[in-house]
């Protein structure tokens, strides 16, 4: 039996553009997506902080260094910029592999830079 199981998070990070006119997805920085080990077009759950939204999406990756969070698409809709919201990522496992997966936390500041890693 496979469960799923968190397997990252970036937390507080800070959306700073929506745009509707898109397929949609979320659009995140390059850099931070290696730091909290996304890949291009990975499943994630968005968690909107400021008015309890959620959705499930796939990432695009966004420019190194930018610190870009975009709701893209329907997404848009989800957020506005300067909205905080928490970006999940899961993985499937064994609950054997469960017991000692060690979930990427990786908290943000107000500029989406990293402040700390769990």
């Amino acid at each position: 039996m496979l469960i799923q199981i968190m397997k990252s998070k970036l937390h507080k990070a800070r959306i700073t553009y929506a745009h509707l006119d898109y397929e949609g997805s979320i659009t995140i920085d390059e850099e931070l997506m290696e730091k909290a080990g996304l890949l291009p077009g990975e499943k994630v759950q968005v968690v909107n902080k400021n008015n309890g939204e959620r959705l499930e999406t796939y990432v695009i990756v966004g420019e190194r260094g930018k610190r870009q969070v975009g709701l893209n698409g329907p997404a848009a809709r989800k957020g506005m910029v300067g909205d905080e919201v928490v970006i999940i990522s899961y993985a499937l496992m064994t609950p054997e592999e469960a017991r000692t997966n060690k979930p990427k936390i990786i908290i943000l500041g107000e500029n989406n830079d990293v402040t700390q890693t769990l």
